[in-house]
């Protein structure tokens, strides 16, 4: 288990993490959200000791973490570092050795993941002739070769296309169901949504929402309405706490100002006792993110 209690780090004047308590167990994924300078790769920078926080403890299984402990950690890091002119598999072999893996075993794990992820090439061409999508995932092995305990991903989807990022999707579930700890950052909200058990948001440094993803929607109320129906515009903006009607899709989205509206809706709709669907659902973290950093300034 991962523990961070009370971290904070301050750059000069400018404080970057401050206060930040966070606990990632065994078989859990945790998002790190927030916008840029919002304290997240700072945060990761502490967890892996390349800096040191001004207060707080950082924790893994309950000791500091170690030079032995980082062996087990694997890092994605936002700025990818693949050697241009080695081989694929020069790259992964180094890395692997580096954590004390047998370049036997490495090699054999590599040609698996190779096919897993549907990497176009052999483990002999260097990394320069990769596709950007192809290097990414190339630098995604680099980062579990090893079968790291606990994982740290930035932004781990960042220029991938939608496939792409469904087959990394797959493998971190694989992780994470494996046992691993994985605490991930992405501005991709849907992506998050997806993947995270516990979520926490940063803004400035401090933490505006924390806890589990479900809860946290919910915390937000029922207060949008996806109706697919034939009664107008005009008939559910009558409909006092109603606040906005927008076209999407086949049907309309309706965002009310309380959850209870939504029983009225739902008889207007129905009136003529066939709905083609309704659905009344939380914001999506998507909204909340938005909602949250315009209000938290």
């Amino acid at each position: 288990m991962l523990k961070l209690e009370t971290i904070t780090k301050k750059f000069g004047d400018k404080v970057a993490v401050n206060q930040l308590d966070m606990i990632v167990k065994p078989g859990e994924i945790m998002g790190l959200i927030g916008q840029n300078g919002a304290g997240k790769t700072t945060t990761f920078r502490m967890i892996l000791d390349f800096i040191k926080p001004d207060q707080g403890q950082i924790t893994w299984q309950g000791v500091p973490i170690t030079q032995d402990i980082k062996q087990k950690i694997g890092f994605l890091p936002e700025e990818r570092g693949l050697y241009q002119k080695l081989t694929i598999e020069e790259q992964i072999l180094y890395f692997a050795q580096l954590h004390g893996m047998k370049r036997a075993e490495a090699r054999e794990d590599l040609v698996r993941w190779m096919d897993k992820l549907e990497i176009v090439g052999k483990i002999t061409d260097k990394v320069q002739t990769l596709s950007k999508g192809n290097a990414q995932k190339v630098q995604f092995i680099a980062t579990l070769i090893h079968r790291p305990d606990f994982l740290i991903l930035d932004e781990p989807f960042s220029g991938l296309d939608p496939v792409n990022t469904s087959l990394l999707m797959t493998e971190i579930k694989n992780l994470k169901a494996n046992g691993a700890a994985i605490i991930f950052s992405s501005h991709n909200m849907s992506g998050v949504e997806l993947l995270s058990d516990q979520l926490t948001m940063l803004k400035k440094g401090k933490v505006v929402l924390q806890g589990d993803i479900y809860g946290i929607r919910d915390r937000f109320g029922r207060t949008q309405i996806y109706v697919e129906s034939d009664v107008s515009d005009t008939d559910l903006a009558a409909i006092s706490g109603v606040e906005t009607i927008e076209k999407q899709g086949a049907g309309r989205m309706i965002h009310v100002s309380d959850a209870a509206v939504g029983h009225e809706i739902f008889t207007k709709v129905t009136q003529s006792g066939y709905v083609q669907a309704f659905v009344q659902a939380p914001p999506t973290l998507d909204e909340i993110f938005r909602k949250e950093v315009a209000e938290n300034v």
